[in-house]
Formats: C-alpha cells, structure tokens, sequence
C-alpha cells in the first residue's frame, strides 16, 4: 500500500477544517490576498463602519490600511496586530480598525485556503494558511508521512529567507506535520526545532496525529483564545512566545478560580518548565480582571526578586513595579500599578509592623491576588500567616516544582494545607517525555582505595578527578560546571586545592550569608554553612578567591560590592556574551542551587548531602534544554546518595520508577552501543565501502545508519567510565571517525548542490519551474537526502573556531622534531568539525606560507617583548587574498564580471540572505536559453555558497 502523499493530508486537513466551521478560499497570489483581506476586514469591522453609514472601506482607505500595515519589523507588526487603528476616512471622520479581537476571540472571521503562491526571492506555494479577519495568521508545512518532522521546520526557516513578506509577515503560529507527529511554534525564526511544540490534553496527553489535533487546536474558539491571548511578545529579544499546553491549562485554571471563586490552589510544574512565563501570563491575564485591584507576584529572596523582574521585565517593561524597599512597597500598594514583585519578608514588614501596616490600613479590604513563587519555601512560617490574616479578600496561587508533601515536611505542614489544591501538575517525567527538560546521568564516585581516608587526602582525590575528567564532561569546555559542597569551611578548602594543582580551566567560587532562615537549611542544607564570618575570616578568604578572579578576568570586585561579582559570575556561567571570557567551574554552598538557570550548564559535581526538594531542585540546574548534543544533565555524587536520590525523583515524579528519569547506567549504553556497530559494520565494513554507494537513496541509508551511532557515541562519551581507546566497544575510535569524514563528505557535496538527477516522475516540468520553490514537494524525491536531518551540531564543538585555530598554529615550531605530526593535528582537527572542515584547505594554504616558507620570520615574530602576535592580522589578510582570488577565478570561468560576483556577495554579508536575482539579471545579457541560463544560474549559486562557506569566518 502506498504512502498517504502530502496532497492527501493537505485535502484531509481542509475537509476537517471546513467541517469546523472554517470558510474555504480560494486564494492563488498575492493579490487575491489583499482584496480577500479587504473583504473580510470589512465584515469584521462591520459595527464600525455602520456608525457611518458604511459598509466598506474605499480604496484609498484602505491603501492607508495597507500601508499602516507594511512598516515595521514583524515583531513590531506582531503588536499592530493587537491594537487599534485610528483610520482617518475620506469624510474626515475617524474609525478605529480592530484587526483582531482578542477579548471575545471566537468573534471572529476564519479561513482556510491552501497552495497560495507568493513571490519573494522565489515563487513559492505555502501549503495550508489559516487566515483570521483575512490575514494569514497561522501556516501550516506538510510533509507526507516517513519524512522526518523536522524537514518541514527547516523549509519553514528556508522560507523565512526566500519568500515571506507582506501580510505573510503577520504569522503568528507555524504548524508542522507529517500525518502521525504534529508540532506548533511562534513565528520565531531560527530559535530552534527544540522549541517546537506537541499540543496536548489538560493531563498532559499528546494530540499527535493531525486529525486530533486540528479538532482541538484548531478549534476556532481554542485557536483564537492561543492567538489573542496566550501569544507573549517579549520585549526584551523583540520576538514572539508562545505558551505550552500545560502553561496554557495552568493559567486557565487560575483564571477559573479567580473569576468563579475564592477559593486558593498551587500549580505543580516541574524545574525548568517555564515557570516565569506562566506565572507573568497569569498575573497579566488576572490583573486585566475589572473586579481585581492588584496582582502580586510574591518571591522569597532578593535574588530570585531581581531575577523575575527581570524577566518580567524582558516581557513587558512596565507591566510590573518592584520594590527595593518596604517604603516602597507602600507607596506602590498606594498607586495605580496593578502588578507588584515583592519579596515575602517586605510584604511581611508592611502587614506586621504598625508604622507601614497603618498607611495600608485602607487597602487591606481590597481584592488583591496573590501569587507565591517556589512555595515549597518560606510559606510555612510567620510571614505567611500574618500577610493571609492581614489582607481579608486576598486569593493565593503558588507555583512549585518540588511541593512539600508528608514525607519532605519539617513542621507538619504540607503545600496543599497551604494552598489548597493543585490545579495543574506537569511533573519532571512530562517534561523529559516532551523534551523541555532532559534527564539526568547520575554516577557516584567512590575513590580510589589506595587514597587514604584522611579528609584533605579525599579532597584532593576528588579535585584530580574532576580536572581530569572535566573536558569530557563538558565537551571540552562547551558547557560549564558547579561543584557543591557542603560548607564554606569545605569550599575553601577545595578551592585551595584546586589552585594548588594548577588547573587549565577557569575556576571561581561564591558564597555569602543567607538572607533568610527556611526550612531548607534543615532539611536540605541549601543555605548551611553560608553565613560570613568575620571572627572566622571566612569574609576574608572571599576576598582572596575575588582577587584571583579579579585578576583572571580584569576586574575589581570587592566584599562591599558582592552582588555585582556574583552577577559577573551568572553571567561568565551563562555564556550569553561572546566577549566574555566565561568561568568553568564554580564552587557553591548554596548559592546557584535553585533559581539559576543556564543552559551552558550541564554537570553537577556534588560533595554534599541532599534530600527531596533540595537534591532535585539542585540537579535541575543541568538540565535545560539546548542543542542535540547536550543530551541530559550530568551529576557527579561524590557521597552515597543513591536512596536519596531514589527517593527524591519518586516523591517528585508521583510514584513514577527513578529509571523514567535517570539515565540507564554504563554497561546498558555500551551495549546499546555494541550492538549499533555490530549491526553498522555488517552492512559498511570498510570507510572504504561508503565510496561505493551510487543511488540516493543508499547514501541517506548510510547516513540514517550512522547518525544513529554519532547520537549514541555522543550520549555514551560523557560516561566517566567510557574510555575512548576501550577494545570492546565494537568500533574503535579510529574507525568512528574514518566513518564520520564519509558522513561529513556526503554532507558536503550535498550541500554544496552536488545532487544526483532525481528519477524523471519527480523532476518539475519545464513550464513549472520559475513558480515553484525548490523546496516544493514535487521538487523532492521519496528517497532524496532533503527529507534527513544530517544532525551536524552534534559534529560541531563551540571552542574550535579562528582564535582556537591561531592559538593551535601560535604553539608551532616548525624546526622541532614532532611539527609534521602537530601541523596535520591542526588540519585533521579541522576536518573532524562539521562547520570547519570547508576551511581546512585554506588554513593548509595559510601555514605554509606563514610558517612552512617563512620560518625564521615566524618564530622571530612569536619572540616579540610585548608577547603579542599579527597572526591574526596576516589571517585575515590571506582570507581577503585568497577570497579576492575565488572570485576572479568564478568570474573568469563563468565569463561574468567579478563586480557582479562581489555586489552578490556583500549584499549577503549585509541581508544574510541570498539575492539570486543579482546573478539572474547578468545571465540576462549573456542570451542564454531559458534551460541553459536555469543550469548556469544554479551552477554560479552553489560556487558563490562554497566561497561564502569557505571565507566567512565568525
């Protein structure tokens, strides 16, 4: 039986949609876009245009419309979106133009239609278009089933390039689907396929298959409910969010209770889910509530205060006032500001202490909502019940990944006695199932029995291991690390030892007194020990780790400026700039343990002991999602703290199994492994074998085949017991990369265009193809290698690029007996890295001229006083050279100027995207046939990408 073609789910889709009410419209281009939008912008704003007396906009007016709506980025579009427009009609009088309503969402016009054609860079026909108030505000990219899913993301990001503009440019949503998997996502380019999304039910059941999810998703009252409401335009990196289906059900439960009850409740949402964007959608949402006087959103620690207002902040500047202090507090509960960020010992202060609890008196009946960030902490005490006892008609909403429950409680008191009931729980093992947060690997480490026992003797034990074993976990310093321990005492123990052993990576610490008691300290030990002493001089062993760091970064921190060097530590942990030298490893008590978040983390060294809420919300600092190669967290325990962490992911997890949550141990992935390279090798014995293969569709089964093993060998590598060199692991490390080079080399001439001819039934008539993408499903074959994803990121490591090339040819010395061995070592390095590889051909062509041929030159410029180098000044220099060179050499052979060449090519450095037409409108003057200038036109294309892929360096 043969596959179900992108045409039958395409047809299947529309047949639903109409029977869901939605208006099919025929819409061919662009044109019949705009006169459509007309059309239905009028019956949406019918009431309006009545009031005088008409029934239409003229065209002029609606050319003012047109052109309101032309201008701007599309985030800038995404708000025009929301608002009205003041349209001045030819009578003078003023009409406010909705274009969506977003307070009565079903309220509004939708349409379907399909293969609209539009041209961009390129003509291309979109598949399905969801068009509300007759814009296209939702588009739909099909692939027939068996392409892989995330073919049809990466067309959607081409399209971004090719042909997107004009009202397509008011995307809000994207959906993809290949029939049995279906995902959705903001209209966000390049922010990942991680960030696509499964919709699901409230019990957080996935709606794969695209019947079932069309019938729920696109439910005109569900759809336009996630489009007016639940979209958030975040301020702060200019771009479109859009919630997740258990952020959705969360806030609409909260909603719920607030509009048809009083009664309280706590969202259970794991670590790591999200948790600042649910809470700052429902604050907004509840404070847009006529009958509710003010939202505040209550946390229980400074950090944690500044942290969310900034990211709060980062949604919505303005929406929110924090308060720096109690008097402030006051003032702000006296003002018209709706939502307020406090923490729970201010707010506490103004409801207990008569000089601020008497200038409050007067609002103390108002109703106000209030929700309790991480309420597993500091909700059980005193401050609690005096802010519930002094404000009378407030209602509570807590957020927590970790609630407390009979068996993590220290006084009795449990969350839901607290707070109510929970309204919504996505637990960690959701969280993994769907991807937005990975799993952990948790190894323990029991020393070497040879050590003595003597406590300096371990520490320094577990010191050596964790510098020698710190590469491999972090992929060589790709990602970052922290090491808790037990005590400041400990810490600086360790820290001295560390500095002792000289280390080749960046090792900082950070400690300080806590700003509150809770119930942590005793249970979990998150803030023991982290008290400064003055009478110990733990306040001067800070200063002393600060001047190291200072003197490793260049800067000036001090005790009395202590929180802006631990936001420069957040930071360098973070990685978000790349003109910062970012610190490797940081020693913590209880500082970053909970409410930090960085992706760039992903291992956890522990000598510290830990239960419950404390260990998971501790692990969790490993485990955001980022790329593919960052495959799950990683915790190191240098303590016994298997039962606890058994029974920390049980409690957490609802009584699901730990295995849910942790990785299997070695010796499963190593025979997971043993067996991918048994059955790999049967079938390609020989690197050798690869060269053979003919048909496309044989080289996509290599790839398949061996991109199975590259995800395997990239998840068994970061095991402390994998051993690079091991005998059994069924294919030598040799081997994994002689098959990697072929993997990479298919990769290379497919991307540089170097396609086989598809079969005849797949190639796109004459006639038809200036109309259609490349990228249209006729264009593609079943077989064909653009329905793979070749998983290049895992091949890719961030700290191989031009500084770490330089320092590499920096270190040469071309008279020493072993250069020929470290002089390949560079290119072969290259080689091996998916991005760089395209470059190693000219970096052969820089060393030998610079070094091979001028070898007196260059080891007199490495002896220069001033320790400084022109390597990289003669880098660049040579790249312009050789680049100039390519370019004079495409011009000569394809007998076009090299002006021409050179416009197209600062145009993409400028754009980022390609401007075929440059090229296209040179051919013009050649009188080529219309086939001829086609093949030339593709042909000069994939020369000027391999210059682009050979000379552009970041």
């Amino acid at each position: 039986m043969p596959l179900q073609s992108e045409a039958a789910l395409e047809n299947g889709l529309i047949a639903t949609l109409q029977q869901m009410s939605y208006e099919y419209v025929q819409i061919d281009e662009e044109k019949n876009l705009y006169s459509n939008f007309k059309r239905q912008l009028e019956k949406h704003n019918k009431k309006r245009l009545e009031d005088f007396g008409r029934s239409a906009f003229t065209e002029a007016e609606f050319e003012k419309i047109l052109i309101y709506l032309e201008g701007g980025t599309r985030f800038e579009k995404a708000k025009k979106l929301r608002d009205l427009y003041p349209l001045e009609l030819e009578s003078g009088e003023r009409v406010w133009v909705e274009f969506l309503n977003r307070t009565h969402w079903c309220q509004n016009e939708f349409q379907v239609s399909n293969q609209i054609t539009v041209e961009g860079r390129k003509k291309c026909r979109y598949d399905v278009t969801i068009l509300i108030n007759g814009l296209p505000l939702v588009q739909i990219e099909l692939k027939r089933r068996g392409v892989e899913l995330k073919q049809a993301y990466n067309q959607i990001q081409r399209y971004h390039k090719t042909s997107f503009h004009g009202l397509f440019d008011y995307i809000q949503l994207f959906v993809i689907s290949n029939g049995v998997n279906t995902r959705y996502f903001a209209n966000n380019p390049n922010s990942g396929y991680k960030f696509t999304f499964n919709w699901t039910d409230a019990a957080n059941v996935p709606f794969n298959d695209l019947e079932k999810f069309a019938t729920i998703f696109f439910d005109k009252c569900t759809l336009g409910k996630i489009i007016g409401k639940y979209i958030v335009l975040h301020e702060g990196d200019k771009c479109l969010m859009v919630l997740r289906p258990y952020q959705f059900y969360a806030v609409e439960k909260i909603l719920d209770r607030v509009v048809n009850s009083n009664d309280n409740g706590y969202i259970w949402h794991t670590t790591g889910a999200g948790k600042t964007l649910t809470s700052f959608k429902a604050a907004q949402l509840v404070s847009e509530l006529d009958d509710v006087d003010k939202v505040m959103f209550v946390v229980d620690r400074h950090d944690l205060d500044t942290q969310t207002q900034a990211e709060y902040e980062a949604f919505e500047p303005g929406a929110v006032d924090s308060t720096d202090n109690t008097d402030e507090l006051v003032k702000r509960l006296h003002s018209n500001s709706k939502i307020i960020i406090t923490t729970i010992q201010k707010l506490n202060a103004a409801v207990s202490k008569q000089w601020y609890s008497s200038r409050i008196e007067e609002i103390r009946h108002s109703r106000i909502v209030m929700i309790f960030d991480e309420c597993h902490r500091s909700h059980f005490g005193d401050c609690h019940k005096n802010i519930i006892k002094f404000f009378d008609n407030t209602q509570l909403f807590g957020f927590t990944g970790t609630p407390i429950f009979v068996e993590n409680n220290v006084d009795g008191h449990t969350t839901k006695e607290i707070f109510g009931n929970c309204l919504h729980k996505y637990l960690i093992k959701d969280a993994i199932a769907d991807e937005n947060v990975l799993g952990f690997l948790v190894e323990y480490y029991h020393g070497n029995e040879d050590v003595d026992n003597a406590d300096n003797d371990r520490m320094t034990e577990i010191a050596k291991f964790i510098l020698n074993n710190f590469n491999k976990s972090t992929f060589d310093g790709e990602f970052d690390a922290l090491f808790a321990v037990q005590s400041v005492p400990m810490l600086i123990r360790y820290y001295k030892i560390f500095k002792s052993l000289q280390p080749k990576i960046r090792i900082g610490a950070v400690f300080t007194y806590a700003a509150n008691g809770s119930q942590d300290d005793a249970l979990t030990g998150m803030n023991t020990g982290s008290y400064v002493s003055e009478s110990t001089g733990e306040a001067d062993e800070l200063q002393a780790i600060m001047n190291d760091y200072n003197e490793m970064y260049g800067t000036s921190f001090t005790t009395e400026n202590f929180r802006a060097y631990y936001d420069d530590i957040n930071l360098r942990m973070k990685k978000k700039k790349a003109d910062m030298k970012p610190l490797d490893l940081c020693l913590v008590v209880g500082m970053f343990l909970t409410g930090f978040d960085s992706k760039k983390l992903n291992t956890l060294y522990v000598d510290k002991n830990m239960e419950f809420h404390g260990l998971l919300q501790a692990f969790s600092r490993t485990n955001r999602v980022l790329n593919e190669k960052k495959r799950f967290g990683k915790v190191v325990c240098f303590r016994d703290l298997k039962s606890n962490v058994d029974a920390s992911i049980k409690l957490f997890s609802n009584g699901n199994n730990p295995e849910d949550i942790v990785r299997p141990p070695f010796e499963d992935v190593k025979k997971r492994y043993q067996e991918l390279t048994a059955d790999f090798l049967q079938l390609y014995p020989k690197p050798s074998t690869v060269d053979l293969l003919q048909s496309e569709k044989d080289k996509k089964d290599f790839i398949l085949a061996f991109r199975d093993i590259i995800k395997k060998h990239a998840e068994i590598q970061i095991y402390d017991e994998f051993e690079e060199d091991a005998p059994d692991l069924g294919m030598t490390e040799q081997q994994f990369m002689d098959f990697r080079s072929k993997y990479l080399d298919i990769y290379e001439t497919f991307a540089a265009g170097g396609k086989q001819e598809k079969p005849k039934e797949y190639q796109i008539p004459e006639e038809e193809a200036s109309v259609v993408c490349e990228d249209d499903p006729l264009a593609t074959s079943d077989t064909g290698l653009e329905d793979i994803d070749f998983c290049l990121e895992l091949l890719h490591s961030d700290i191989i690029n031009v500084a770490y090339i330089l320092e590499l040819i920096t270190d040469l010395n071309p008279y020493s007996t072993d250069y020929p061995e470290r002089r390949q070592q560079i290119i072969d390095t290259m080689i091996k890295d998916a991005e760089l590889r395209s470059k190693a051909k000219l970096i052969d062509g820089f060393i030998q001229k610079n070094v091979d041929d001028d070898r007196d030159s260059f080891m007199a410029r490495k002896k220069k006083a001033d320790g400084t180098s022109d390597l990289e000044e003669r880098l660049n220099d040579y790249i312009t050279t050789e680049r100039t060179h390519a370019i004079n050499r495409l011009a000569e052979e394809e007998e076009l100027d090299s002006a021409v060449l050179n416009h197209y090519l600062s145009e993409y450095d400028y754009l980022q995207k390609e401007k075929p037409e440059i090229i296209q409108e040179a051919l013009k003057e050649k009188h080529l046939g219309l086939i001829k200038r086609r093949k030339t036109l593709t042909r000069i294309l994939d020369k000027l990408r391999n210059i682009i892929r050979t000379f552009s360096w970041e």
